[in-house]
């Protein structure tokens, strides 16, 4: 499985997804510059993720940053041995907090996500769902930006689902399972779509709405 390593390769993704549905060349268009978005497997980056689940991506870029400035490095045995005092300084809420806590219990334990990174995507969003405080998007979110996976679309993704609404001109915005049908023929670029969606957000309302990466 080809991973997405590069600028070429979200070039490659692009040109793919314009043949599968000319429908994308106009959002292309628009969308701007399309990121890479990678970031190095492992704690720091699921973590990221999990501050910035159902908050806003400059919220999530906040708490995250005041995070890292108290518990430097960030690793799980710093979360697990952070007072209570901590999470409320930087304004996690008490069940992030306790998410936040189980993914690094997971990972003391002795959940390997650097080698989640080489599975297949249905396997490794299997295993790292049966963590407490990681759900489906947390996971393809991961996924996506940590080992760089081709083919996930996170269509619970509200911004996703507002994007795609609005440059298909779909009213009201499509939910999750529609999404998930709309993506499929976007198969095997997926992950790529998925960010250039999230570019078209950006030009449309103005602000990044992607999880940090």
């Amino acid at each position: 499985m080809q991973r997405i390593a590069n600028l070429d390769d979200i070039v490659e993704g692009l040109d793919a997804l314009c043949l599968l549905d000319p429908r994308l060349d106009k959002v292309r268009g628009m969308a701007g510059e399309v990121p890479l978005r990678l970031s190095e497997p492992g704690f720091r980056s699921l973590a990221s993720i999990v501050v910035s689940q159902q908050v806003s991506r400059a919220s999530a870029d906040a708490i995250f940053g005041r995070l890292t400035k108290l518990l430097d490095p960030l690793t799980p045995q710093a979360i697990l041995a952070a007072d209570e005092a901590v999470f409320r300084e930087v304004g996690l809420s008490r069940p992030k907090q306790r998410g936040l806590i189980a993914v690094a219990q997971a990972v003391a334990d002795g959940l390997d996500l650097d080698h989640l990174c080489q599975l297949d995507a249905t396997v490794a969003i299997a295993a790292m769902t049966k963590v407490p405080g990681i759900g489906p998007w947390t996971a393809e979110v991961y996924l996506l930006f940590a080992a760089g996976h081709p083919d996930i679309f996170p269509a619970r993704d509200v911004a996703l689902q507002s994007a795609v609404g609005h440059a298909l001109g779909i009213e009201p915005r499509p939910p999750e399972k529609m999404l998930i049908r709309l993506a499929e023929s976007w198969s095997p670029w997926r992950g790529v779509a998925s960010r250039l969606f999230w570019a078209y957000y950006r030009e449309l309302k103005g602000r990044d709405a992607a999880p940090p990466a």
